[in-house]
């Protein structure tokens, strides 16, 4: 990691580790939490027109009511496809179309299986804690190595790694949140 001084290493902490929590945010936006979203049906692809495109990109989602999600596509000849990518993805959800909308009922999570997204979202968390402590590293690392390139001189050093300590800090409190959101998401009853 090549950083030309505390500044820099500041601003590149702050910026890698602010994408380490929103990759956390993405990831758990996709844990379904017995209610209906669209942020659920985020990671499927539709193979159509001979490639693969993002669901939301061929049909229009909305949520009508807590326990339904309804996808309009834009081609109705695509009604088969989406309906077997939706029923492929693991999502545990079985979608039925009226030939021109598809209506996706989103069932109540059994008590084993919020149990499970609990551990899922705990995993992802601590994933996205560990990423920002390998961030705090080479930052640190970088800083280390300006202070034996004779080109920082200790105090400076001391006083850039307690600022990289404080962006850290603040960046595993906000991933501490975000699961802690979430849990209360899927445990609620």
């Amino acid at each position: 990691m090549d950083i030309s001084g505390p500044e820099e290493a500041r601003q590149e902490a702050q910026r890698r580790m602010s994408k380490a929590v929103e990759h956390v945010r993405d990831e758990l936006t996709s844990v379904r939490a017995g209610r209906a979203s669209v942020g659920i049906l985020d990671s499927i692809q539709i193979e159509a027109y001979g490639s693969q495109v993002p669901l939301n990109q061929i049909a229009s989602l909305s949520v009508p009511e807590s326990t339904l999600i309804v996808a309009n596509p834009y081609d109705p000849s695509q009604i088969t496809a989406i309906e077997k990518a939706i029923r492929n993805a693991n999502l545990g959800l079985n979608p039925s179309s009226d030939g021109k909308v598809i209506r996706i009922p989103v069932p109540p999570l059994t008590e084993e299986r919020r149990k499970e997204l609990s551990k899922l979202v705990h995993k992802q968390a601590e994933e996205g804690r560990n990423s920002v402590r390998q961030i705090r590293r080479d930052i640190n690392d970088g800083l280390k190595k300006l202070l034996k390139d004779h080109q920082l001189g200790e105090d400076e050093e001391h006083h850039a790694l307690d600022k990289v300590q404080k962006i850290t800090d603040q960046h595993i409190h906000d991933i501490d949140e975000l699961q802690q959101s979430k849990d209360d998401e899927i445990l609620q009853r």
